[in-house]
């Protein structure tokens, strides 16, 4: 495998730029008229840290790499823009393999209007791919930031939770689907593997005024600790309230997890925890089935002083951690 031919391979397959790239991958830099506003994020995935290639195809380590970096954006209220990617090759992996790791980005970059606009290869030990993303809006305003959430809001979480956890345990022991119907489990490891950010979610939520918003990556525990640090607030969440996903308390019982534990620390669903004012709850609500066929489902509310408290349904508090990959 050459370089130059690897990177002529995969500029073939790059779909046409977007109507903000004037100069796209296969220049020195690539160029672009953004107008308004940018939100830009950095994201990197590492084999045996974000996946695992014995678990996942691919395709769907590209497809995922690419998710979770979008997901940032979502959590901004931003418009999908351009991506960057650097692609880190190990010595296992030939030409074929890196073109059927960009077919994975190529599938989502399509369905979420973004432009792969350029990135660099690179020889490496193991596979990693770091992304940088850049998401557009008219004006700063626009965005939402984690650190505007107000006493008195509805806290909420669009669709539904716990799948990637308890998908990610089904990959790992296939015997626990013996407790689920084959669709069930399909859909639960598809939640771990191909991630979908919620972008036109995001948008809307930006636009019905959440003050506050950011992307399930670490756990809704963790990720909340996050929201209301930023926001020097307190954040209380009702666990009864979650809404978990089918399957997850079978497969969480069969694994010997509480389902909630499961669900609050598990990290990966890439759903959006925003704080909503009370006002505004049934117009996004409606908004969100109507435009994105997603659910709104408020699990909580924002409150002065500072903190997480997470009440499981027999009154007790489940402390509000989250995955750390450093720890």
């Amino acid at each position: 495998m050459g370089e130059f031919e690897l990177l002529a391979r995969i500029r073939e397959r790059l779909p046409a730029a977007g109507p903000r790239v004037r100069v796209g991958s296969g220049d020195d830099c690539a160029v672009t008229v953004p107008g308004g506003a940018t939100a830009t994020s950095v994201d990197a995935v590492v084999d045996g840290v974000h996946f695992r290639r014995d678990l996942a195809s691919l395709g769907q380590i590209g497809h995922k790499a690419l998710a979770t970096a979008l997901s940032d954006l979502a959590a901004m209220g931003a418009e999908a823009g351009e991506a960057y990617v650097v692609l880190g090759i190990p010595p296992d992996i030939d030409e074929d393999g890196c073109i059927e790791l960009l077919d994975g980005m190529v599938a989502l970059a399509g369905a979420t209007a973004a432009s792969l606009a350029g990135g660099d290869v690179t020889r490496a030990a193991e596979l990693f791919l770091a992304i940088t993303v850049v998401g557009h809006a008219p004006g700063p305003d626009s965005f939402v930031s984690r650190s505007g959430a107000r006493p008195g809001d509805a806290l909420v979480v669009t669709g539904e939770l716990g799948a990637a956890a308890a998908g990610l345990l089904l990959l790992e022991r296939p015997d626990l689907t013996e407790e689920l119907d084959d669709a069930a489990a399909e859909r639960l490891r598809a939640s771990q593997l191909e991630p979908s950010p919620r972008l036109g979610a995001g948008r809307i939520l930006a636009e019905r005024g959440a003050t506050a918003m950011i992307d399930l990556s670490d756990g809704l525990g963790g990720d909340a600790r996050h929201l209301a640090e930023a926001g020097g607030v307190g954040l209380r969440i009702d666990a009864a309230a979650l809404p978990l996903a089918d399957g997850v308390a079978a497969v969480a019982a069969a694994a010997g997890h509480d389902r909630y534990e499961l669900t609050i620390g598990g990290g990966e669903d890439y759903e959006l925890l925003a704080a909503l004012p009370a006002e505004e709850l049934r117009g996004a609500v409606e908004a969100l089935a109507e435009a994105e066929a997603v659910r709104l489902t408020q699990v909580g509310e924002v409150v002065g002083g500072k903190g997480v408290e997470i009440r499981l349904p027999d009154g007790r508090l489940l402390e509000s951690a989250g995955f750390d990959q450093l720890a």
